[in-house]
């Protein structure tokens, strides 16, 4: 029987209040309204920023709500006027909306569409009201998309459509972690064969930040992280070799610098602290680096050094999802995935079912996996 254009009752996970764990309810999703676009989410992932919200740390963030970014699905239904997918395609919610007519759009450098709730900051679809009740209650949904539940609602430009045999398990993790560490890579700072490369934290961004590294041709890829059992994956995905700050009594930009004859030409930050993000800076070399704040701090966090460090010639930059036009290159890198020309199975340590979400979350704190940073791609949920 079809669902089009009724209420769905299905199994979702909400986070009621910050400081609590997200609690199994049933919930109502509303049929899509005109632009909108109904999805049965397959997999998603679990992702730091998601845990920042739990705590209470992302200014501004609405409750209750629905949260999860990193996801995959099927189209169920879809609202009038929408034309870039039907019933039946597989897509992937953008957390990064891409209305292709605002300035952020429009801009070749930019890919902060003004009406991506990331900007807003309002926990609600285009027309200020949200597809989700659960006992009588709204929920909010969270950076356009609340892949954390059986079916989710998101605005047509916040989803992108991917190849028809695409491995909805895997490539949930193109929906953020993957896409955010290789588009730093290739899109943001551009690496060049033969340059070199450090890389602070070795989760599923750093990951990736490393995969894109290779890819580039980068001629030498150090991976810095506390915690060693991460150097085995790191060596897998590219890197060519690994160092503990633990290891050495000075700081790690010196042992950097001393390595590379005065520092690297790419540095990368992947988890969100801002003290390793001067760090990474001074990595880089002084005339000539450039070092790329990957990691999403909590939002009082805030970022203190000196300007000569960029006087001498360093270049310092960032952007949310890797620089990615989501709705532009979202497919492609689908399909580049499917023709092997990457690999992310590396990034999925751990597959849990949708029952486990507290868990994953607690494996997530306790470091039980390759990184403890704001990404994700180490664990991913099933949805039944």
């Amino acid at each position: 029987m079809s669902t089009a254009g009724k209420v769905i009752k299905c199994k979702a996970a909400v986070l009621w209040e910050p400081h609590q764990p997200l609690k199994i309810e049933d919930i109502e999703v509303a049929p899509p309204k005109a632009h909108e676009v109904r999805i049965k989410i397959a997999a998603t992932g679990i992702c730091r920023s998601d845990d920042h919200t739990i705590k209470g740390l992302i200014k501004d963030s609405k409750y209750p709500v629905i949260l999860g970014h990193e996801g995959a699905g099927i189209v169920e239904s879809v609202g009038n006027g929408v034309t870039s997918v039907k019933p039946g395609d597989k897509v992937i919610p953008l957390f990064l909306a891409y209305c292709g007519e605002c300035r952020g759009c429009t801009e070749p450098k930019s890919n902060l569409c003004y009406k991506s709730d990331i900007v807003k900051r309002t926990g609600l679809m285009s027309d200020k009201t949200s597809r989700f009740t659960c006992k009588g209650k709204l929920i909010h949904n969270f950076l356009n998309t609340s892949t954390f539940t059986e079916y989710t609602v998101v605005d047509e430009i916040s989803v992108a459509k991917i190849h028809d045999d695409a491995p909805l398990d895997k490539v949930c993790v193109i929906g953020c972690g993957f896409s955010t560490g290789y588009g730093s890579v290739v899109q943001l700072a551009k690496v060049e064969p033969g340059t070199t490369c450090a890389v602070f934290g070795l989760g599923g961004v750093g990951l990736s930040v490393i995969i894109g590294c290779e890819k580039a041709g980068a001629s030498r890829i150090i991976a810095i992280d506390v915690n060693s059992k991460k150097f085995e994956k790191a060596m897998e995905c590219g890197a060519t070799e690994c160092i503990n700050p633990k290891d050495y009594e000075n700081p790690i930009h010196e042992v950097i610098q001393k390595m590379t004859n005065g520092g690297v030409h790419y540095s990368f930050e992947c988890i969100g602290n801002t003290d390793i993000m001067v760090s990474a800076l001074l990595s880089s070399h002084m005339s000539c680096g450039t070092a790329v704040i990957v990691g999403v701090a909590p939002s009082l966090s805030t970022l203190s050094f000196a300007p000569r460090l960029l006087l001498t010639g360093r270049t310092l930059k960032s952007a949310f999802f890797g620089g990615f036009k989501g709705k532009e290159s979202v497919p492609q890198l689908v399909t580049d995935l499917m023709a092997d020309k990457f690999k992310v199975d590396s990034l999925l340590s751990h597959k849990l079912s949708f029952n486990e979400i507290n868990k994953g979350f607690e494996m997530l704190r306790q470091g039980e996996r390759y990184c403890d940073n704001w990404d994700i791609g180490m664990f991913h949920l099933i949805i039944p």
